[in-house]
């Protein structure tokens, strides 16, 4: 895959090492040279000095190929502008934005943007939704995160008892055909129901394998 990261902070840096680790070809953008030496001397992506939201910068680090990108900047109005131009413009089919403040959640809420707000575990929860896709991740505070997800075969005809980890996964809601509904310990899951649910930061990796990737 082929993934811009705009912003080089910590977060940013991170993100692009893992990434580009995992064999994907990465540009990360920053206006600031320096922050590159965040990367280390084993970064082998593209290093562009410019702004997110800058179309020529953009296109400059190969947005018109891009397969994902993350707006991770400290700067919750440039990453929202960054994502609103990388998907209305330039319809880059898997963007996300990293949210500061979480006041400004209605606002990332409204225009439709995928984001994730909070600091923990930021990099890889963005590797996983640049990814993987399956997991959108609604909200975090502390070490829970609520998560929706589109249910994979390994959880088919499984009741909720049978998928739920005590103080660790719990399934608030199903949807399912268009409708939706609170599932009780028998309610049998079925593959490609969207769920949403409550888990550990920690846990996150037991229940994975439940997700249907894109």
């Amino acid at each position: 895959m082929h993934i811009i990261v705009v912003g080089c902070g910590n977060v940013g840096s991170q993100l692009a090492v893992l990434l580009s680790t995992e064999g994907h070809d990465v540009a990360i953008l920053d206006n600031d040279p320096e922050a590159f030496k965040r990367l280390g001397s084993t970064f082998n992506g593209m290093k562009l000095t410019g702004y997110g939201f800058d179309k020529s910068a953009l296109v400059e680090a190969g947005i018109e190929g891009c397969d994902a990108l993350a707006a991770v900047t400290n700067d919750d109005n440039v990453n929202m502008v960054t994502a609103e131009v990388a998907s209305r413009i330039f319809a880059v089919p898997r963007v996300v934005a990293r949210l500061y403040d979480s006041v400004r959640e209605a606002a990332f809420q409204q225009l439709g943007i995928n984001y994730v707000c909070g600091t923990t575990m930021i990099a890889q929860m963005l590797l996983d939704k640049l990814v993987e896709g399956h997991g959108h991740y609604l909200t975090i505070r502390g070490d829970l995160e609520l998560i929706e997800f589109i249910a994979g075969p390994a959880i088919d005809q499984k009741k909720v008892a049978d998928v739920q980890i005590p103080n660790q996964f719990r399934i608030c809601m199903v949807m399912r055909d268009g409708s939706s509904f609170i599932p009780w310990r028998d309610t049998l899951l079925k593959d490609r129901d969207l769920v949403v649910a409550i888990v550990k930061s920690q846990s996150f990796s037991k229940i994975k394998k439940y997700m249907r990737k894109a």
